[in-house]
């Protein structure tokens, strides 16, 4: 009997064979370059107080864009939106890094690389409107699973800076990221279709004003707010949202400067991840189908606990003891994000779900926006800072889940999410 991943993979078709089929070409560069970017800026002679700033000032874009992401997502279409809003949230930006001499260099891309809320909506929809939703938990492993292999081409860019630098080295990535993600967006779009609720609402929102479509968030916001399945999932993606803006802004950061681990090992770490998260996909995940979410996703925010709290004891090059934080870390994002993209999903009311999502998004980036500048004034007190306040947003995040598992059946509209 064929692994359920591996049946999910070969009867994929339509939209979601499109999005997973692609997604290496984007999930290769950006994990060449992703682990090395803000050592990256502190080379170019950035502060950890200007790279929060950037952090804070990029989700403040990130609510704007996110509040028009929906509407801009009706009007143009799922298909359409994501083309576009990939091209202006990707292409640009890695132009501008790779070219970057200063802090405003990074400043000028900030707007433009804040524009990934809108395509993130739309590319969420094109993925899952069409697609039976019992299959979504093996779907979103599998876009997480392009994601990974990825990394496995990252000692490429070690060996490169132990040749190079790594300023030289960057940019020459940065300029590959540019080519590669325009290919990925050229051949999803070759691949997909405009889902069936996206031909709705493109006739529904044709001869409307964006202005008059804003107005309606009026009525969208109630359907938001009277929801407490909704609220609590809010609740739960802000908390990690915080701490993962947070750990992915620092965690390099920490381990070169406090660890002393050298920047061409930074490499190492993501092929660990990867080669876990694999693992733990292809082994775990499948098992938790029929799992009410509480127990996987308390045990998940646990494990973040558990991960953070052995890297703030690590001793200064000890590799043993960074892996074993690194490895309960991807364990417990391996389970806690595929669920919280599920829970995202099911609990929205489908009708008006592009319009609840951007909403959603953001009112979460709005509330998330202050804590990457909190985080950079934290990290230049005490680079172990950042993350105390990621320990204190997974033990909220425990304790709003454990709340959202005692919602009645019907709350959870269809039910999906206590099956999931």
């Amino acid at each position: 009997m064929a692994h359920p991943l591996i049946a999910t993979l070969k009867n994929a078709r339509g939209n979601a064979r499109g999005a997973i089929l692609s997604e290496p070409l984007w999930g290769i560069p950006f994990n060449l370059y992703a682990p090395y970017f803000s050592v990256y800026m502190l080379a170019l002679g950035l502060t950890d107080s200007q790279i929060g700033l950037l952090v804070s000032l990029g989700l403040v874009f990130q609510f704007f864009w996110g509040l028009l992401g929906g509407i801009i997502t009706d009007k143009l279409g799922r298909k359409r939106t994501t083309f576009i809003f990939d091209a202006i949230s990707w292409t640009i930006p890695t132009l501008l890094w790779a070219t970057a001499r200063s802090f405003y260099s990074f400043l000028a891309a900030v707007p433009f690389n804040s524009a990934w809320r809108v395509t993130h909506n739309s590319w969420t929809l094109v993925l899952v409107e069409d697609t039976d939703p019992e299959e979504l938990v093996e779907i979103y492993s599998w876009i997480y699973i392009a994601g990974q292999l990825a990394v496995f081409f990252a000692p490429i860019a070690g060996l490169l800076i132990a040749r190079f630098g790594l300023v030289s080295t960057m940019r020459g990535l940065l300029l590959l990221a540019c080519v590669m993600m325009t290919a990925k967006f050229i051949v999803m779009n070759a691949m997909v279709t405009e889902t069936q609720r996206g031909k709705i609402r493109m006739e529904e929102t044709r001869h409307r004003s964006i202005f008059s479509l804003l107005l309606e968030y009026r009525d969208v916001l109630g359907i938001l707010f009277r929801s407490p399945a909704t609220l609590y999932t809010l609740g739960i993606h802000l908390a990690f949202s915080i701490a993962n803006t947070v750990s992915g802004t620092f965690w390099s950061i920490l381990v070169t400067e406090k660890l002393r681990i050298p920047a061409a090992h930074l490499s190492l770490f993501p092929i660990a991840k990867s080669a876990i998260m694999l693992m733990f996909f292809f082994l775990i995940t499948p098992r938790l189908r029929g799992v009410h979410f509480r127990n996987p996703m308390v045990l998940s925010f646990l494990g973040y606990i558990v991960a953070y709290s052995i890297l703030l004891v690590t001793p200064e090059r000890n590799y043993p003891l960074l892996f074993l934080s690194v490895a309960i870390e991807t364990c417990s994002f391996a389970v806690l994000g595929t669920q919280l993209d599920r829970l995202l999903v099911v609990t929205m009311n489908p009708e008006e779900r592009a319009r609840i999502m951007a909403l959603f998004v953001a009112t979460l980036v709005a509330a998330t926006s202050p804590f990457g500048w909190i985080a950079g004034a934290l990290s230049s007190i005490n680079r172990i800072l950042p993350f105390l306040l990621c320990l204190a947003m997974y033990a909220i995040g425990i304790v709003l889940v454990l709340h959202a598992a005692r919602l009645p059946q019907n709350q959870l509209q269809t039910g999906e999410v206590a099956s999931g």
